[in-house]
């Protein structure tokens, strides 16, 4: 069971940035972790991210930096925050920890083709464009990545209590 944020009394350390590929679960245990009583931010809303188009003329979805700069910079502790944007290394330094969430791309693909809070990865081109990110993405955010969980091997609560004892240690 989960003792929830400020136990102690005293300030938690840590902002953690989960991220990861479509449907390594950044969402699910977001969700979990604001059911326990965190402050905890999903990035995939027009609220924090926008569309805009990159330097090959593609569209791309990225956060909204200015939101993005205040909310790290918010007093509360600790602050969870899902997401996976191009513009996102741009942010690391106002995060304490990075974790990438991952799994093997047979499990991505059941999972974003059985989910029905969010369309993307329903037909063969998302999919396909997912196969794609995860070898050339996926490496990237790993480089950056302080942790990586597996969350093809832990359940969204294992994931969340991982997360939460990152995110309430003790800086000693």
């Amino acid at each position: 069971m989960s003792a929830g944020p400020g136990v102690w009394g005293d300030p938690l350390p840590g902002r953690v940035l989960i991220t990861g590929m479509s449907g390594t679960g950044k969402s699910s245990v977001i969700r979990e972790l604001a059911r326990r009583g965190f402050r905890a931010v999903d990035t995939d809303t027009d609220g924090w991210s926008e569309w805009t188009t990159d330097a090959e003329g593609q569209p791309d979805w990225v956060w909204r930096e200015a939101p993005m700069r205040d909310l790290l910079a918010e007093e509360a502790r600790p602050l969870f925050v899902c997401g996976c944007k191009s513009n996102q290394g741009a942010l690391y330094g106002g995060f304490d920890r990075v974790v990438l969430l991952s799994a093997p791309a047979d499990v991505l693909l059941a999972r974003v083709q059985a989910r029905t809070d969010n369309p993307y990865g329903q037909t063969p081109g998302e999919r396909a464009l997912i196969l794609h990110h995860l070898e050339t993405v996926e490496p990237l955010l790993r480089a950056g990545a302080d942790l990586e969980l597996d969350s093809g091997r832990l359940s969204v609560a294992a994931l969340a209590d991982a997360l939460e004892a990152l995110a309430t240690a003790r800086e000693g």
